[in-house]
Formats: structure tokens, sequence, C-alpha cells
């Protein structure tokens, strides 16, 4: 099971806000504003050291959109901060991690019921974990992209407290909710948009409306446009190396048959009603598909189904699930399978799920690997960071804020939590100054890359 602090026992409202208060004698909210690092910290090597299970081939991908920006590389880097946050003073006081919430992993995407919700959406790292962790990622992300737009230190301070306050806030009021209720919180992308547009951001507003109108359109239907084409008679993937390559284009006879038998062990790890559903669609095509920034090199497959007929189409993505950065830092999960990791995460901090989330493990490329399914842009909508403007940071920020609260929220101990991180702003000034920080060690970071693919130590290709 992958809750994270749940015992069996049920010890009251009054023992629990002690726990929390009493964390702060282990981590006084204001020592989180450390920024200690290891005598042998070294972040390329950290780096070098995940290629080792990837495809060569597409690694230098990965570090050409790294090399692009301070915040190509935080993107990309969530080992390395994992090892920065873990010498650093912790609560005790865990909750179910995302492991990587920076700003883009928060977005817009169709729930079961076809609205548009805003949540986090990226799980590939989830673990048990301090629940401090999550918020010093969002909140460096947040200072990151606010001085790749140029903000000045006053707004991009405003921005990171207003985010970190949020979440202070927001869990002390899920403290004081029912469990129920708790569960059953949820965002809708419109709400966003309209503080966005109270905000006085009217531009990014508009470019998000925009957006979620867009989004509504990108569905299977849409991907069947542009991720297509016609061949024979039958639709099939484009060819667009590196990003789209077809399967039948790799130089791997057994590929197919075993990403069909991953296929059809993975509809085992849904609900009956889903798999019924989905047995419903018949097989079209597949393809290997190039996504994200940290990502990149591992396997991840696209799969076109097909379910009335041809202009009805399901496009769903089997990606490779590998142990959490947060694992050498925290301890193993529970799970032995890291796709199975990835979906109990991923269920457990959002509102709405996926309704074809699942895992396999099957035998690709010679080996045992991991996976977990899902579909492929089924509305997804994110936020534009180039054109973001100061007010509409901050309440972006505070929308992620919310968000990242209610999630773990769900999983933690929401009366410790809240217990620990008090009415006061010492913790929001703490995290506000660590985030401060911690963007100048990321650039430093990101000029180190730039100087090992200078020097050729590293091979980049940055024209993907």
């Amino acid at each position: 099971m992958m809750s994270t602090v749940s015992t069996g026992e049920h010890p009251s409202v009054a023992d629990r806000a002690a726990r929390g208060r009493d964390a702060r004698s282990g981590a006084p909210r204001s020592s989180q504003f450390a920024l200690d690092l290891a005598d042998d910290r070294d972040p390329i090597a950290l780096l070098e050291k995940e290629n080792a299970t990837r495809l060569p081939e597409l690694v230098p991908i990965r570090y050409g959109r790294m090399v692009r920006s301070p915040l190509a590389f935080f993107r990309g880097a969530a080992s390395v901060m994992a090892h920065d946050l873990a010498a650093q003073p912790s609560s005790g006081l865990h909750a179910q991690l995302s492991g990587d919430a920076h700003l883009l992993n928060f977005g817009g995407f169709a729930s079961p019921e076809r609205n548009l919700v805003f949540d986090l959406n990226d799980f590939d790292e989830t673990l048990a974990g301090p629940f401090e962790w999550d918020v010093k990622r969002l909140a460096a992300s947040i200072e990151i992209a606010a001085r790749e737009r140029g903000f000045a230190s006053q707004d991009r301070s405003t921005a990171v407290l207003a985010a970190v306050r949020a979440y202070r806030e927001s869990m002390a009021g899920f403290a004081a909710m029912g469990d129920l209720d708790v569960w059953y919180a949820h965002l809708d992308a419109q709400t966003v948009t309209d503080k966005l547009r109270s905000a006085h951001d009217a531009k990014l507003a508009k470019s998000l409306g925009r957006s979620i109108v867009k989004a509504q359109s990108n569905d299977g239907r849409r991907a069947l446009a542009t991720l297509t084409h016609e061949v024979d008679g039958r639709s099939r993937f484009v060819s667009e190396p590196p990003l789209i390559v077809p399967l039948s284009e790799l130089a791997d006879d057994g590929a197919e048959a075993a990403i069909r038998s991953a296929y059809r062990s993975y509809r085992h790890s849904l609900a009956p009603d889903r798999r019924v559903l989905l047995e419903r669609f018949a097989y079209g095509d597949v393809a290997r598909k190039i996504v994200g920034v940290g990502s990149v090199g591992t396997r991840c497959w696209v799969l076109l189904m097909f379910g009335r007929d041809e202009s009805d189409p399901l496009f769903l993505q089997m990606k490779e699930a590998e142990a959490s950065v947060l694992e050498p830092l925290l301890g193993a999960s529970a799970l032995a399978n890291h796709g199975q990791r990835i979906v109990n995460g991923q269920r457990l901090m959002q509102a709405s799920s996926d309704i074809f989330l699942g895992w396999v493990r099957a035998k690709v490329d010679g080996a045992l690997r991991d996976f977990y399914v899902r579909q492929l842009r089924d509305w997804k909508v994110s936020i534009d960071v180039d054109t973001i403007l100061p007010a509409g940071l901050v309440y972006y920020g505070t929308a992620c804020g919310w968000t990242l609260a209610r999630a773990h929220a769900r999983s933690g101990d929401r009366i410790a939590v809240a217990s620990y991180l008090g009415a006061s702003d010492k913790f929001d000034q703490a995290v506000a100054a660590f985030a401060s920080a911690y963007a100048d060690l990321n650039a430093r970071d990101h000029a180190a890359l730039r100087q090992a693919v200078t020097d050729g130590r590293i091979a980049a290709r940055e024209d993907v």
C-alpha cells in the first residue's frame, strides 16, 4: 500500500497537533532556509549516473534540452535537488511527494466526468517523504522562472511567498475539514483563468482561456490528425525521428510483439469496468516517442487503438518507470513495480485520475522493465511561463500552493503539518530565502553543464 503515514491508529486531533508542534524542535521553521551542501556534491555525475539505463542515442537530446536555460536544467535535474534536500533539516512529517513539484508540472487535464481540472500532472518520482521537499521544489521553480522573465527581486519574492503562504494557509483550512471533504476538494481550470483576470494579467488569462478551448479538442481525434497519416487505407504513426519513430522503423524485430504482450498484461491492472471499456478497442499501431526533459532516454511508447471505427481513436502512452530519484535518500518503495508506485502515488495525490491509468512489468530490450500507462493528450493544458506577468505568477503560484497542500492533505497528517507550519510567516520566509539561494546554485549547475558540453565532455543535441 502506498499510504505514507497511516498506521491503523487514530490519534486525537490534539495529539496530531502536538506532533506537529513537537517537530519544530528538530527542525525549526526558520531552519528551512538552510542550504548546506555535501562536500562531494557533483551534479553532473548524478545526471550521468541516470543515463546508465537509458537509450544512449537519446541521451544527447536530454542534455540538449537541459542546456537551453536554468529553468530547463532545473526541470531535468530532480535527482540533483533531491540529494541537496536530503542534506537539509527535516520536519519528519511525511506525505506522498510528487518528487518533482515544479510549476510546470501543474496544469489542466480532463477528469473522468469530462471537466477540465487543475492539478499536479507528473508523478515519475513520487514517494513518501518530508512534505517540505515538494514545497521547496515548487518555490525554487517559481524563483527561477521569475528570473528568466527578468522580474525584479521584489516581484520574485512576492510570487514565491504567495505560493508558500497559499500552501500553509490551505493546509490549515484542510486541517479543519472532514476527511471526505478533503478528498473531494478540487480546483477547476476555469477558476484559475478567472483569478488571473482579476489579478490584472489579462494577457495570460486570455492565453490560458484560448488554451482551455484548444485543450477541449486536444483529444484522440486531434492526435489522430497530427500524429498519424494514411498508409494503404489505414492510419499509421508519422515518422518524425527522433521525436516519434514508428516501431516498424526500429531495428528490433521482437519489439512489437513484446509491447503488444505488455499491453495485454497491463489491462489486468485496471478495474473490471475500465477493462471492459478498453477491450472494445482494437490495436492499430505503435511508435517510440520522446517526452519531457528529465525523462528523455527512458523508453516511451505510444499505442494507437480504435473503437467503433477509425474515427474513434484512443492513444495510450506506455512509459518506462524507473526507481524514484528519492529512493536512494528516503528508502525503497514498498512496491516492487515502479509503474504501480507511480500509479498509486498519482491516484493518492490527484483529485481525479485518468480512467486508463495502469501499470505492467514486461521484458523489453532484453530485460524486465516496469511501465505505467495513461492516455496521451487528454485535454492537456499548461501555463506559458514565457509571457506570464508578475501579478499572474503570484496567482498561478497561489493555485499551485493550494493544489500541493490538497495533495499532501490527502496522504499525510494534515493536522500535524498545519500545526508545524503555524499561523506566522516564519516558514514562508525561510522557504523563500531557500528558493533564492537554490536559484543561484541551479544557475551555477546549469553553467557547469553548458561548459561540459562546450568542452566536449558531454554530447548534447540542441535542435530537438
